[in-house]
């Protein structure tokens, strides 16, 4: 139950204001809801460098620490990118054409695929040799996938809403890119409760939406759980939205007392409005056995610890178990370099309510754990044999990898093992990792292809940390389809979802094996530099504040100071 200090006068009348202002959004024509993300895309730019600061301080570094560059990816970056991603499509949409390009739907062995990214030609320039493809469920033909995208804006508009959404504490971006979908693909006005941890980013993104919270269509309020309850009971609630854990989930939906087994078993909900939400899970990075080289093994081991040292682990998708084939014999050489890489990391600290906690019950499990760093709490732990570990069994939101190394003596019979544990062992459907060597994939194709389409994920990378699937904007974010609200697992329904698609199974992200000019002789050719997300490269903090800037308002006179940092990181 709520607590006797909730304001509730303070919601109800804020859920008032918007429950006015949500029919006037309903009839916003596309031209001025065009208009509106124009008009917010400066104030992107006038508050990025105070945005990304106090991610920065809040996380205990200075805003010119080489840490602080995840803080303009997380936080400014990502809302630019975003914001220009549904420019895009809506821009198409109000010149009379289709959403998705005819050319952009496709059939492959019955199956209907959609290529997403890149969409324009600024996104091939930037993010060369990227790309992204929306696997639709089965059954799905490419006609209804033209004929249902953007139906708010070609028909099939949503009644007047109000939606809430719950904040996340982790990344910045993650409650101003979940406002954008409920406003712009739902057709919804949002109550934004923020979470306690990153409340400090509320002025930030009043200022970045200013118009819509003038007009009624957007309230942000604080507060924690005792305010999140009384809002998702509340009748002026219409839809709720929710990235966090199944925990949060599962208390709103099924309550906390002694009957909450009961209720869920007959399901028979507290609350039973449309719920949708994103909870995270064990995501997994599965190596490929190939040829690698020492110069493979070095950028592949940057881009297995960004995966996990990014925002110290704090990430729902960042990769939890390694699984490394057992007899490549490359293994225990990918893992020194590992190694190599976390002992060079400048030193950070597990910020997130809770970390010390888990990091010590992994150190207490793992007496033959490796801690890496000065004073850090960098965890590995090389050789995990039980399925039962606490790694495998539930997400520990904190700088701990752990290994596991399968059987099979070639790539086809390793990645069968590893599609296998993935699919059945780990807990979680959000994301998932596949190295695969270009040399690999070409000799073992109908193994990689295999392992590819039966990876029950709602975003697979290939030679790409899947998270980056959050940050483009065209790339539809979510679990896998088929949980249940009494069996949430990594939630329900896809957001960042610009093309605005409907039946959507997963989206596979590609990217270069190696970066330029090595990648020419990997097979995977491209311009791309090591990836400025990398927390590897030295120059990413100056790069993606050019690139924010870049996206925010294009130009071609903005490149050269683009291109001289990303090329020295």
């Amino acid at each position: 139950m709520p607590s006797t200090a909730v304001d509730t006068e303070l919601l109800d009348q804020a859920l008032a204001e918007l429950r006015d202002g949500a029919t006037s959004w309903t009839t916003t024509p596309i031209a001025e809801r065009i208009a509106l993300l124009e008009r917010l895309m400066p104030r992107i730019v006038d508050s990025a460098a105070d945005m990304a600061a106090a991610g920065a301080r809040a996380k205990g570094y200075g805003p010119d620490s080489p840490w602080a560059a995840e803080d303009w990816i997380g936080a400014p970056w990502a809302l630019a990118q975003n914001v220009s991603a549904c420019l895009h499509v809506l821009r198409r949409i109000a010149a009379g054409e289709d959403p998705v390009e005819a050319g952009a739907v496709h059939t492959r062995e019955g199956r209907t695929l959609v290529d997403v990214f890149p969409a324009t030609g600024w996104d091939a320039l930037l993010l060369n040799g990227f790309t992204a493809q929306v696997w639709m469920r089965a059954g799905t033909t490419a006609q209804q996938v033209r004929d249902r995208a953007a139906g708010e804006y070609r028909g099939r508009p949503g009644r007047p809403a109000v939606a809430l959404v719950l904040g996340a504490g982790n990344v910045a971006a993650i409650t101003a890119l979940d406002i954008l979908h409920k406003l712009y693909v739902e057709g919804q006005v949002v109550i934004a409760k923020m979470n306690p941890v990153n409340a400090y980013l509320r002025p930030h993104f009043e200022h970045v939406f200013a118009e819509f919270v003038e007009r009624g269509w957007v309230h942000f309020i604080d507060g924690g759980a005792a305010e999140g309850g009384y809002l998702c009971a509340h009748e002026g609630v219409d839809a709720i939205h929710v990235t966090g854990s199944d925990r949060t989930h599962d208390a709103i939906v099924w309550g906390t007392d002694e009957q909450a087994d009961e209720r869920r078993h007959d399901d028979k909900p507290l609350i039973g409005k449309p719920f949708t939400s994103e909870l995270g899970g064990v995501s997994p990075c599965i190596v490929t056995p190939g040829p690698w080289s020492a110069a493979d093994f070095r950028f592949q081991a940057e881009h297995i610890v960004t995966s996990k040292m990014n925002n110290s682990g704090h990430n729902c998708i960042a990769s939890q178990i390694l699984v490394l084939p057992r007899e490549w014999d490359g293994t225990e050489r990918l893992l020194e370099e590992i190694r190599r890489v976390l002992r060079e990391l400048p030193p950070r600290t597990d910020y997130y309510p809770g970390a010390d906690q888990r990091l010590a019950a992994v150190l207490e499990a793992h007496p033959q754990a490796e801690a890496h760093g000065d004073g850090d709490c960098r965890i590995l732990v090389p050789d995990i044999a039980d399925h039962d570990d606490m790694l495998i069994t539930g997400e520990v939101f904190g700088s701990a990898l752990g290994v596991i190394r399968l059987p099979g003596a070639t790539p086809a019979e390793f990645l069968r093992h590893a599609v296998d544990f993935a699919n059945d062992t780990l807990p979680g459907t959000l994301g998932a990792t596949l190295i695969v060597h270009p040399k690999t994939e070409k000799t073992h194709r109908t193994a990689v292809e295999t392992a590819v389409a039966e990876l029950r994920y709602g975003t697979l990378g290939v030679n790409c940390w899947s998270a980056i699937g959050f940050l483009l904007g065209y790339t539809p974010w979510g679990a896998y389809p088929g949980h249940t609200r009494q069996d949430i697992g990594s939630g329900i329904g896809f957001v960042h979802n610009a093309f605005m698609l409907e039946d959507i199974e997963k989206t596979v992200l590609r990217a270069p094996f190696a970066p330029t000019p090595r990648g020419l002789f990997t097979g995977s050719p491209s311009l791309s530099p090591r990836p400025p997300y990398f927390v590897t490269n030295r120059t990413s903090r100056t790069t993606i504040e050019r690139v924010t800037r870049f996206t925010a308002a294009p130009g071609i006179a903005k490149l050269p100071a683009i291109f001289a940092p990303a090329l020295r990181g």
